[in-house]
């Protein structure tokens, strides 16, 4: 049975699609999406090794995507589907961008932003384990494979 579409089920399952690419690029595996009027603007996954660069988190790249996409650097009306929980650089990045929705999968218990408090825009509501086990998995073997 397949998703229904403008579902946060429907939505995760592409941020997932894209931690898969990641996963593929030896990246670690967090794909980010970008909703705006139940269309995606922005796709990104993680491109830390592929850059070089610390700040190429899925996030990140997804909110200069969509910004762009939308000639703005304010995403109100958006919402950002993520395969694991931002950590606080990208949680900042989400406070200044004013967006209007965060939904994750997974917790990330070691550096999740949660950890230090709400850091994202009072605005900001945020809804959390869509598609947890799938997203999981994917962590999972994912850094399994990498202590082999």
């Amino acid at each position: 049975m397949g998703l229904s579409v403008f579902s946060d089920e429907y939505y995760m399952q592409q941020a997932l699609n894209e931690a898969a690419v990641a996963a593929e690029e030896d990246e670690v595996p967090v794909g980010a999406v970008i909703v705006c009027g139940n269309k995606i603007i922005a796709k990104a996954h993680n491109q830390v090794e592929l850059l070089n660069d610390v700040t190429a988190h899925a996030e990140i790249l997804a909110i200069t995507a969509a910004c762009n996409a939308l000639g703005a650097k304010y995403l109100e009306e958006c919402t950002l589907y993520v395969t694991l929980e931002p950590c606080v650089m990208c949680a900042g990045a989400l406070e200044h961008c004013h967006i209007k929705r965060v939904v994750w999968a997974c917790d990330d218990v070691k550096n999740g932003f949660q950890r230090f408090g709400n850091l994202l825009h009072p605005k900001t509501s945020v809804s959390v384990g869509v598609l947890k086990e799938e997203c999981l998995s994917l962590l999972t073997e994912f850094f399994r494979n990498k202590r082999k």
